[in-house]
């Protein structure tokens, strides 16, 4: 694969993507995005009385997402994105952004750009993860959603260029295993 473009640091909710990706982008030099705050004023609504976004919800939001990071590298960025991510399909939209049975609205290039992503999923038992969520403050996403999204969660697989990483594991290991990991590719 080489260098990639784009690090996406995944994970179901306190999984701890927005402080490994932050320290990443920080490490490496490269700018950083956290896919929450382009969720639109809906899907923040919807989460906040305790109702799972569905993929209708997510398919635009993850559009938006895309088009950020082809525009970054176009113009020679590299990018840490801390999102979400659950599903293969999530993660090809941001790859590909046609490359799904879902099109994206101003996606009709018969060869869509692609976006060289290398995949950090941070994973965890729903126990640990909870504990997590219930000393979070002022965060959009409840509790109660913590399961449904490990019920649609779809861990990377190959070819999907990743790594898995226990979320049991100090941030400054998790960064130090990433950026060993990049050495190599």
């Amino acid at each position: 694969m080489g260098a990639p473009d784009v690090l996406l640091v995944m994970g179901v909710s306190g999984s701890g993507k927005s402080t490994v990706g932050t320290r990443l982008a920080t490490e490496l030099g490269w700018k950083f995005y956290d896919a929450d705050d382009y969720h639109p004023e809906e899907n923040r609504m919807k989460m906040s009385k305790g109702i799972p976004l569905n993929d209708q919800d997510r398919i635009p939001w993850l559009c938006n997402l895309h088009d950020i990071l082809l525009r970054d590298v176009a113009s020679g960025h590299c990018v840490v994105l801390a999102c979400s991510a659950l599903k293969k399909m999530y993660r090809d939209i941001l790859r590909y952004r046609d490359g799904t049975p879902w099109k994206c609205e101003s996606g009709k290039e018969e060869n869509p750009p692609r976006v060289k992503i290398f995949v950090v999923h941070l994973s965890g038992s729903s126990v640990v993860i909870s504990e997590r969520l219930r000393k979070r403050r002022g965060h959009f996403m409840p509790l109660e959603l913590l399961q449904s999204q490990f019920n649609i969660l779809e861990s990377p697989t190959a070819p999907e260029n990743f790594i898995q990483i226990s979320v049991d594991k100090e941030p400054s290991e998790i960064i130090a295993t990433v950026m060993e990991t990049l050495k190599v590719q």
